[in-house]
C-alpha cells in the first residue's frame, strides 16, 4: 500500500544489566491496542517491584491524550512507591505535547538512554 502512512507502534520491555527496567516505544501512540501494550509493560514492572524504570521514546512520532494518560498513571504509580521513572529520547514533537500538558515539569527527561541510566546513581 504505497503512500499509506503507517500508524503502528511497538513496545519492547527488557531489564538492563544495571537492574533498571526499560520500555522502548516507537511509532505513534494513538490509543487502542498500542496504549494497552504500554500500560501492560508498565504494570509488569510495577508488579515485579522494579523500582527504576526508563521509558525510551526516541522512536515515538506522536502521542495522544490516551498515551499521556498512561505516562501520568506510570508516574503516579512510581511516585507512590518512592520509585524513579525517567524518559529519554524525547523529540521536539513529543516535548511539545509534554509542555502543553505540563508533564515536562514533572518528568525527569534525558537526551540519551545512557544519560538516563547514569542519573540513577
Amino acid at each position: 500500500m504505497a503512500g499509506k502512512e503507517q500508524h503502528s507502534m511497538t513496545v519492547v520491555s527488557s531489564t538492563l544489566p544495571q537492574g533498571i527496567g526499560l520500555i522502548e516505544v516507537a511509532g505513534s501512540l494513538l490509543g487502542g491496542e498500542e496504549i494497552e501494550q504500554l500500560r501492560s509493560a508498565v504494570s509488569e514492572f510495577v508488579d515485579r517491584e522494579q523500582s527504576r524504570l526508563i521509558i525510551d521514546v526516541t522512536g515515538v512520532t506522536y502521542l495522544n491524550s490516551s498515551a499521556v494518560g498512561v505516562l501520568i498513571s506510570a508516574l503516579i504509580a512510581y511516585m507512590r512507591q518512592g520509585w524513579k521513572i525517567k524518559l529519554c529520547g524525547v523529540s521536539k514533537a513529543v516535548y511539545s505535547i509534554l509542555a502543553i500538558t505540563k508533564l515536562n515539569l514533572i518528568f525527569d527527561r534525558y537526551d540519551t538512554r545512557e544519560e538516563a541510566i547514569l542519573s540513577f546513581r
